[in-house]
């Protein structure tokens, strides 16, 4: 017992770094390592080396329960109110009292960190890590979103949107050519050749939703590219983007090429207000002081169509209109890998941030702290969070009644094909084991049939 107390003596007046070096050396196989997580792009003063081994440190197997195995007791400040909407309200109530800019794309979160009103979170520190920011960007173009309708848009210069009008109009013309053949060839077939009419027809139905897929995109690129004024504000959001990579503090990104977005995405989701990232230093110093070893964070600023994306996996993530995390001010603190011990101790310095009204917290079931910093230190007035319930209640009402984003109409259609198929296949069975009953009732009948000769034997 004595020679455990020294040991954890020793390591708490360790450095991170020192720490971080008989991690490696160890050769153990941590969490995070297990877990397969990717490398953060980094700023130069968060190498990938560095931050793997910050991120091992902080996810170690501990030798005890962690996360919700872990038996904790939840102070009231974490917990939700009686009126859960309450939580919420408060989060909105703070963007409205301070007029705060909320982006609903990257284009717009890239003019909000060229005006400086959001800082760059290093992705692993002496007192936290960054685990999993970004998980969700993907390779793809950069987009506008049209959060009303709930779109997105590529944001394209003249030769890519040239190059996307190129392979559209391909997609349809051979898509039109294989709808064509593939109903000549289901006219000339025979009445008992019905499992090659099924194969046709589960074939048509996937042309004709490739088809549709493709005359809505185009429907949607006229909308936002057919007339000079909407043309010229696509070009604007393309131009913000375009100035934040050719300088993206000191590295430049190319914007054609896959890889290279998605790094400059996952950088981009790794920022905060500055309100917020005083609170997540303070709770991650106090945090390492204490076990020697960094915080793990999940969760930064994201825009209304990165928090829409993250949604449709994600059961924490907000959907109201306006998300808590698209302000800036939010982060998530992740405990699956905190000891009991280790819980407290952050929920303890939490409850005391809430009890100051620096900041609303929750416990969230799936292993997150959710952390909300205030601008200037103090909860927004009764009047504006009283105000704020309704807009909460409505923006759940009208996402809990929006459509799924599968199209109605071609599940309609895949269910008919299927049942056509179903039924085809079924006849097929049907004929099929008719023929081997006729025969089998002729072997039958011939069996019982006497011959001539045994007759005649009879007589």
């Amino acid at each position: 017992m004595n020679e455990q107390r020294s040991r954890k003596k020793l390591l708490l007046s360790l450095p991170l770094a020192a720490l971080v070096a008989l991690a490696v050396l160890s050769g153990a196989k941590t969490a995070v390592e297990r877990a397969g997580f990717e490398f953060p792009t980094a700023p130069a003063s968060a190498a990938p080396r560095s931050w793997r081994q910050a991120a091992n440190l902080a996810t170690e197997d501990r030798g005890e329960p962690t996360g919700r195995q872990a038996k904790v007791e939840v102070p009231d400040q974490l917990r939700h109110y009686s009126d859960k909407r309450r939580f919420l309200a408060i989060q909105v109530a703070e963007r409205v009292e301070h007029e705060l800019e909320t982006p609903h794309d990257y284009a717009e979160l890239a003019s909000l960190i060229r005006a400086g009103a959001l800082v760059e979170v290093p992705a692993a520190s002496d007192n936290f890590v960054l685990i999993g920011v970004g998980g969700h960007a993907g390779e793809g173009h950069f987009t506008h979103f049209d959060k009303s309708a709930g779109e997105s848009v590529g944001l394209y210069d003249e030769a890519e949107l040239g190059g996307e009008f190129a392979r559209s109009d391909e997609t349809l013309a051979r898509g039109r050519e294989e709808l064509d053949a593939l109903r000549r060839e289901s006219a000339a077939l025979g009445r008992t050749e019905r499992k090659r009419r099924a194969e046709i027809l589960s074939q048509v139905a996937t042309w004709e939703r490739t088809l549709k897929t493709e005359r809505e995109w185009r429907e949607l690129i006229d909308e936002h590219y057919g007339d000079e004024a909407a043309r010229r504000r696509m070009s604007d959001e393309r131009a913000s983007l375009t100035e934040l990579a050719s300088d993206f503090g000191g590295r430049t990104y190319d914007l054609t090429n896959a890889r290279a977005r998605k790094e400059m995405k996952v950088r981009m989701l790794s920022h905060l207000r500055p309100e917020a990232l005083a609170v997540l230093e303070e709770v991650a110093r106090s945090y390492r002081e204490r076990f020697g070893r960094p915080l793990p964070v999940t969760s930064l600023v994201r825009p209304d169509e990165y928090q829409r994306q993250l949604g449709e996996t994600n059961a924490n993530a907000t959907r109201i209109d306006t998300p808590p995390h698209s302000t800036g001010l939010a982060f998530d603190i992740l405990y699956r890998h905190l000891t009991a011990d280790e819980q407290a101790h952050v929920m303890e310095h939490l409850a005391r941030l809430r009890d100051e009204a620096r900041i609303e917290v929750l416990r969230e079931n799936r292993d997150h702290f959710h952390v909300f910093a205030f601008v200037d230190g103090k909860r927004p007035g009764e009047s504006l969070i009283s105000g704020s319930l309704g807009t909460v209640a409505a923006s759940a009402s009208r996402a809990k009644a929006a459509p799924e984003d599968d199209d109605d109409d071609e599940k309609s259609k895949m269910k008919t094909n299927e049942k056509a198929s179903a039924k085809s296949k079924a006849a097929e069975k049907k004929s099929v084991a008719s023929k081997a009953g006729g025969k089998a009732a002729e072997k039958r009948k011939a069996a019982a049939k006497p011959s001539r000769s045994a007759a005649r034997k009879r007589r």
